[in-house]
């Protein structure tokens, strides 16, 4: 018989959901576990993969036809240009990030305009210690540059509008709409925004064109009051480049969801930059994270068993 390996604890499912996981997956054995030594005895039969399972097992799973992976990026690929090749489906649950992350990007900002991480030392310090008015500012009239506009993008785009910034969007596809979006350009007009950022903000996945993307030279286009909010992945950023901006006074400040590499090393020095902003890669944490999840997954089941075409479908090529 066939398996199909959900990577959660048993108890992480509900009663309503492990019925319906077992109705929807008849004919199929349901192991449900996060014990790497059960999934590593299963790996001939499982047919399916869900969840939290190593990306290191999914090569030595013979039968496997289909990854319903738990995260939306799939950089993972990179070190497993095998999975690539083979007759596999590999589906995210994008789209489940886009409330968690667009507030999180907002937050980042909004802390660092207001100067919070340094009203929070001088709570600590039982100090009355209130900002000059030239070292805080307003989001309203500023510019956010968007780099990568889907479902995350476009959620931070209708927020920021409703805040009244400007918003320009780079994606892959400009042609496309997005609401909140003022203007919408193609990757190879990237340069050409850059100087009108006040705020450039990426969520772009981690593929061989991303990887540095915002090196030196994109980083010399900026403003120097720029804030520069990366939420995708660190290696989008030359963060030796950054680094060097911040010391410089050639960039306002960063606010970090993301780093390269990760954890970031005790010794950097982003870590004492008073208007550096780090959080430890949890801008998509939501209590809400595994029932959407299980909602996607759900359903693909309901697809796969019948034949027909599954939603969130990752090209192994491109990465994403």
């Amino acid at each position: 018989m066939a398996t199909l390996l959900l990577g959660l604890e048993p108890t992480d499912l509900t009663q309503e959901q492990r019925a319906e996981l077992e109705r929807l997956a008849k004919g199929y054995r349901l192991l449900v576990t996060q014990d790497e030594a059960a999934m590593k005895a299963a790996l001939d039969e499982i047919e399916i993969a869900a969840a939290r399972v190593p990306h290191t097992l999914l090569p030595q799973m013979p039968r496997l036809r289909w990854f319903q992976q738990w995260g939306a990026g799939a950089d993972w690929l990179l070190q497993h240009p095998e999975l690539a090749e083979r007759d596999l489906i590999i589906t995210n649950v994008s789209g489940i990030h886009a409330i968690p992350i667009s507030e999180h990007i907002l937050a980042l900002l909004l802390a660092l305009a207001r100067r919070i991480p340094d009203a929070v030392h001088a709570q600590r310090a039982h100090i009355w210690q209130r900002q000059p008015m030239g070292e805080v500012f307003e989001l309203a009239g500023k510019t956010m540059v968007i780099v990568g506009v889907g479902d995350i993008g476009a959620r931070t785009a209708q927020i920021a509008s409703a805040m009244e910034m400007h918003v320009i969007g780079v994606r892959r596809h400009p042609e496309r709409p997005v609401p909140g979006v003022e203007r919408m350009v193609g990757p190879s007009q990237l340069a050409e925004v850059l100087p009108e950022a006040d705020f450039l903000v990426l969520t772009v996945p981690l593929t061989p064109e991303t990887e540095h993307l915002i090196g030196e030279k994109a980083l010399r286009l900026l403003k120097p009051s720029c804030i520069l909010v990366n939420i995708g992945r660190g290696r989008t950023v030359d963060q030796a480049a950054l680094v060097r901006a911040l010391q410089e006074g050639r960039l306002g400040g960063a606010g970090l969801d993301v780093t390269d590499p990760e954890p970031l090393p005790p010794d950097s020095p982003l870590w004492d930059m008073p208007n550096v902003l780090i959080t430890a890669h949890y801008a998509g944490r939501t209590p809400a994270y595994n029932a959407r999840a299980m909602e996607i997954f759900m359903d693909n089941l309901a697809r796969y068993t019948s034949g027909r075409p599954l939603r969130n479908v990752v090209d192994k090529r491109l990465g994403y």
